[in-house]
């Protein structure tokens, strides 16, 4: 049987579309194009109105809400620092492709130069796109309108409303206090602002940078809805705020504002701190600044103002002056005479000076015959040079270091220093070269190499006054912090501490009776006696610089100090004045006076042993005498 197998069979059959199927799939593809056509035409020309009020309603923006700052009040409960409500206009970058184009608008409206915008965008340029760009703080009414009228023009403006800082006028207790600011770049790259970004509104300087954890709160935030051209159209929720902590200073104000009166004009710092406990009663440093000026818009000619003053406005000179601390340092000097028994019996005939390594080394007056019960009151040069030659530099070293000289008292404010002692390891670890006994003269009257703050020196004789006790300085009331931030704040200011000296009861009342009789008739601060007080200290009269120095227009006139307190022994309160320039120290006890007498007025007031002058009556009696404390 034969089969016959042609190729199109081997090859396979070539299968055909009936034209019936063919028009059936070209209307099948017809009519899903026109649903398609019909579908875009609904939803872009009949559905458009509706279409685009869902596409405004559907945007969400996450607004923050600052925290406000915690208040200050002074140790009674009296308000120092608030806050105040203001406004800060951002700018938006997702909001424009393009925001050069609208900068001149921008910055006509907000009264701002536009290379200042400028360098603020550029600022942020390396932040994340999302991120607001605060352009200015503290905006008027008028502004705020002009950004709300222009919300179609100018989408990528937006405000924000937050708690400003309001500080004192006249830069009353401000280094104390301090003041906040926006933070830099080189705060970001700090470990203890690893938690911070661009923008924030921190701590500079003072109490605020100190306690800035504890003041700032934690912000919150509310979740909003915003048409295309960023106005609210809706809230779906928001997170509180929680507000930073108030806190009570040590500060008394009607101590500080007695201290800021004395010092008002001159230049220097004046401290006030009660020894029991290390709080700080008061505290100015003049010239000061306005702490308001920096906590908005800090201005060109301002800044320029400050840079240029030679006094240097922003140093706190109460614990960052490191300047020689004159005849107070004759006090640690008389307690380490007298614990090493060598200046009990020791007499010096004072004929205005005496000469040590062949150099004569002078005195201001002829005092005559001089122990240590009248060294003191006469501030004699003569009787501690032959202490200083007669116990050497390292045990006079070892005095002031125990009693707080040269390392920092530990104050919970930035940037104290540590002042100088010298000693025969200084000399060579910092100059290497030996130290020689020519030099320790000058040390045993607060000269030469020595240098001291107001705040080492108010611890250190404040200490003595107190039998040896000597305690951390502190200008926030302890227990308000937790433990540990108080650790924290602790470690970030080291100091000495709190510590005890050994000092005899007999060498402590000599000591003691001796600043007493300073401010006594006889004494170098007599004019500033106090009748009816119980009033001790001791004057300093401080070189600052050599004698070739006026032909230079140096100031050559000495520093004033005077460290005082009341009473004598185990005093409620020390003082120490520093007036730069003052030339004698009974220039500055004379300001010491002032706060003491303002402590001891109230003291005697709260405690009812203050008579007050009574209302005077219609018809007044007539008085034989005047009423008396």
């Amino acid at each position: 049987m034969n089969f016959k197998i042609d190729r199109a069979t081997l090859l396979g059959r070539e299968e055909k579309l009936s034209p019936t199927k063919l028009h059936a799939s070209q209307y099948l593809v017809v009519l899903i194009l026109v649903a398609l056509v019909a579908g875009l035409w609904r939803l872009q020309v009949l559905g458009a109105d509706g279409w685009r009020s869902l596409a405004e309603a559907n945007r969400i923006r996450k607004v923050p809400v600052l925290a406000p700052r915690g208040r200050l009040f002074d140790r009674e409960g009296r308000l120092i620092v608030d806050n105040y409500p203001s406004t800060t206009c951002f700018l938006l970058r997702e909001q424009v492709t393009n925001a050069g184009a609208d900068l001149p608008m921008i910055a006509a409206a907000l009264h701002l130069p536009v290379e200042q915008i400028e360098a603020t965008i550029k600022r942020y340029q390396a932040s994340p796109k999302y991120q607001p760009i605060p352009l200015k703080a503290d905006i008027t009414p008028d502004e705020q309108a002009f950004i709300e009228a222009h919300r179609n023009e100018l989408p990528e403006l937006e405000t924000l409303d937050q708690q400003r800082r309001l500080y004192p006028k006249d830069g009353f207790a401000a280094h104390l206090i301090g003041y906040v600011g926006e933070i830099s770049e080189n705060d970001l790259n700090q470990s203890r602002y690893a938690f911070y970004e661009p923008g924030d509104v921190v701590g500079k300087s003072g109490v605020e940078a100190t306690y800035d954890a504890v003041l700032r709160g934690v912000d919150g935030s509310r979740d909003v809805i915003v048409n295309s051209h960023g106005k609210e159209v809706g809230n779906l929720g928001q997170e509180l705020a929680k507000p930073g902590q108030d806190l009570k200073l040590t500060i008394d104000l009607d101590i500080q504002r007695a201290a800021e009166q004395a010092l008002e004009g001159k230049t220097g710092a004046i401290v006030a701190m009660d020894p029991h406990t290390g709080e700080i009663l008061a505290m100015v440093s003049r010239p000061t600044f306005d702490p308001n000026q920096f906590s908005v818009r800090l201005t060109h000619s301002y800044w320029t103002s400050i840079l240029e003053n030679p006094d240097h406005p922003l140093l706190n000179k109460a614990i960052q002056a490191q300047l020689a601390p004159g005849s107070t340092f004759k006090i640690i000097m008389s307690v380490a005479g007298l614990q090493e028994g060598v200046a009990q019996d020791m007499h010096v005939q004072c004929n205005g000076g005496a000469s040590f390594f062949g150099h004569f080394f002078a005195c201001d007056a002829h005092h005559g015959a001089v122990n240590i019960h009248n060294a003191i009151p006469f501030s004699c040069d003569t009787f501690y040079y032959t202490l200083a030659n007669r116990l050497g530099i390292d045990k006079i070293a070892e005095y002031a270091h125990a009693l707080g000289l040269s390392q920092r008292t530990g104050i919970d404010l930035p940037d104290e220093v540590t002042g100088v002692m010298p000693s025969t390891a200084w000399a060579l670890k910092d100059y290497h070269r030996k130290w020689f006994a020519g030099e320790t003269i000058s040390v045993g009257i607060g000269q030469g190499a020595v240098a001291a703050t107001p705040i080492q020196m108010a611890r250190a004789l404040g200490g003595i006054a107190s039998g040896g006790v000597l305690h951390r300085p502190h200008v926030v009331i302890a227990g308000q912090v937790s433990a540990d931030q108080e650790s924290a704040i602790e470690q970030t200011f080291p100091g000495s501490g709190e510590k005890k000296i050994p000092l005899s009861t007999e060498n402590w009342q000599t000591i003691t009776d001796g600043m007493a009789a300073v401010t006594s008739g006889g004494g170098t601060a007599a004019a500033a006696h106090l009748e009816g007080i119980d009033f001790a200290g001791k004057t300093g009269t401080a070189q600052v610089v050599g004698h070739d120095s006026a032909l230079h227009g140096h100031n050559t006139l000495p520093n004033a100090w005077f460290v005082g307190m009341a009473p004598r022994r185990n005093p409620d309160i020390v003082v120490a004045v520093v007036w730069e320039h003052g030339n004698w120290g009974n220039n500055s006890a004379k300001l010491a006076s002032q706060v003491i007498d303002a402590f001891v007025t109230k003291q005697r007031r709260l405690n009812h042993n203050l008579i007050a002058d009574a209302p005077k009556p219609v018809a007044p009696p007539k008085v034989d005498k005047e009423p008396t404390n």
